[in-house]
């Protein structure tokens, strides 16, 4: 998968997981521990995804981009 999809995804997760409890505080949404649960969940797994997405193409970007200070010339 690339790494912008990861990117993407994180991005999604960690909104939801933000935005869940600001729903939660304004009492549009019920607080139940379910749904408690769910917004930390969501807003980790998103971080996750993100940070492995960066790793990703930072990776990708330095294999591409090797100058004469490497040790396999």
């Amino acid at each position: 998968m690339p790494f912008n999809r990861f990117v993407a995804i994180g991005f999604v997760l960690v909104l939801i997981g933000a935005v869940l409890p600001f729903l939660i505080v304004l009492r549009y949404v019920p607080s139940t521990f379910t749904l408690n649960f769910l917004a930390y969940g969501t807003s980790t797994v998103g971080i996750f995804l993100a940070v492995i997405g960066v790793a990703m193409h930072v990776g990708n970007t330095r294999k591409s981009k090797r100058d004469e200070w490497d040790d396999d010339q």
